[in-house]
């Protein structure tokens, strides 16, 4: 009998619903069943992709704050350092920006290696401190990512496989965003739901006529038992 090959899965705009924002419960049975390796790798803040795995009774294996964080065999290792997005920040907001999260911001409270801004407040600013201190701004749709150049989702997933003993050459990811570029350079089967962004069409090995969860549904279904 064939096994399922290892999973890669983002979570905004990957596993939501189109209509309303939340997780479409329908992947939760299927990546329960899933025979193989499940491994979320995000832009959210470390503790809502952990969370997401015990609701769906999956192994934590997480790659969070667009691989800032990595969560494998019950060890955490962080990537990145959050003082330089820290600093790009203070300058922001002394030059009279604002996050846009609201006093609570539960969006960065528990953030360790970068911090997210809305995409409501001005972008332009925000790119030239970051490249005045050496940071970079990904755009994933959902907020602006401060992030350090270095860290990435793709040598995330690199950490995952290593300590979990499975070839990424064998996984199939399915994301939707610029941050899911580096993943799908990662692993043998890459594609982006049919809501991504350009850069992440044009870096999948295909781009899927189904958006948001309905697009990874249909890839789970076309994958699961294809390892020989």
């Amino acid at each position: 009998m064939k096994a399922d090959p290892p999973l890669i899965l983002d979570i905004d705009g990957t596993l939501t619903r189109p209509d309303r924002w939340g997780i479409d419960p329908r992947v939760f049975d299927p990546l329960w069943e899933w025979n193989a390796p499940v491994v979320l790798a995000t832009g959210k803040a470390f503790p809502y992709p952990v969370a997401l795995c015990h609701f769906i009774g999956i192994p934590q294996l997480v790659v969070a704050e667009n691989g800032g964080v990595v969560y494998t065999d019950d060890s955490v290792t962080i990537t990145a350092d959050r003082s330089g997005a820290q600093a790009v920040v203070d300058a922001y907001l002394e030059a009279g920006h604002d996050l846009g999260w609201g006093p609570e911001d539960t969006v960065n409270r528990w953030r360790e290696t970068e911090v997210a801004i809305s995409r409501e407040q001005p972008e332009g600013p925000l790119r030239e401190i970051a490249t005045e201190l050496g940071l970079e701004v990904l755009d994933t749709g959902y907020a602006y990512h401060v992030v350090d150049p270095a860290v990435s989702k793709g040598n995330g997933v690199r950490l995952v496989a290593e300590s979990e003993g499975f070839d990424l050459t064998n996984a199939v990811a399915v994301g939707d965003s610029v941050n899911d570029v580096s993943t799908f350079e990662a692993v043998g089967q890459s594609f982006a739901v049919a809501n991504a962004d350009t850069r992440a069409k044009a870096a999948a090995d295909e781009v899927l006529e189904a958006e948001h969860a309905d697009g990874t549904l249909d890839v789970l279904e076309r994958v699961r038992g294809t390892q020989a």
